[in-house]
């Protein structure tokens, strides 16, 4: 067989349509705030998002102790689920094209790990490779207070090509539920992909009053 039969046959099993599909990794580790992951996944279901979930086994056990959700039906959210221990996932390569990553909640010890480039499991490496693919990765960092080697993490992420988002409550907004607190964050974090949701209550100028 020839180079040109070869060529043929690549072409012949080239599928534009899932080059073109928009994806997104979405991880939840074992820090507290696990509603926010799950209400992004819950969001990208009404979009033409591909979602790509991983959960960490802590993020599982923090799941049960914050909410009644099932492990099955939050995976049942996801187009896509990979174990976290699966280095070889389609998504711990570069050439696997996504949007980006978001991590949310992201425990200190995957914010260290993102940072210093440790990729020991599925989580730490996919954002490694986001990040060396200069796409987009956010993580929204739940454990507070921090000392120094934390905010030493975060600077150092952040040079790294990260975006730390801390899911602090927006209270000009006059939330009236847990629910209203964690639509704004995962709704201000679909923003930086430029994925427009209903979930925002944007700012429109103070209103003084006479």
């Amino acid at each position: 067989m020839n180079s040109n039969s070869l060529l043929r046959q690549d072409f012949a099993s080239y599928n534009p349509k899932m080059e073109n599909t928009k994806r997104l990794i979405v991880a939840l580790t074992g820090a507290s705030g696990t509603l926010y992951g799950i209400r992004l996944l819950q969001t990208l279901k009404a979009t033409d998002i591909e979602t790509h979930l991983v959960m960490s086994d802590s993020a599982k056990i923090t799941m049960t102790a914050e909410t009644d959700f099932k492990l099955a039906e939050v995976e049942a959210l996801a187009d896509v689920v990979h174990a976290a221990k699966n280095i070889g996932a389609s998504i711990a390569s570069g050439s696997f094209k996504t949007l980006g990553m978001v991590v949310a909640p992201c425990s200190i010890n995957t914010l260290s790990e993102i940072a210093w480039g440790i990729t020991g499991n599925l989580i730490s490496r996919a954002a490694d490779v986001a990040l060396k693919e200069r796409r987009r990765v956010v993580l929204l960092v739940r454990e507070t207070p921090f000392h120094a080697g934390h905010l030493k993490a975060m600077t150092q992420v952040t040079e790294n090509g990260a975006i730390v988002m801390p899911p602090v409550p927006a209270l000009y907004t006059r939330p009236q539920s847990v629910d209203d607190i964690i639509n704004h964050s995962v709704g201000r974090v679909l923003d930086l992909f430029q994925i427009e949701t209903n979930l925002v209550s944007r700012w429109d100028g103070l209103k003084v009053q006479k």
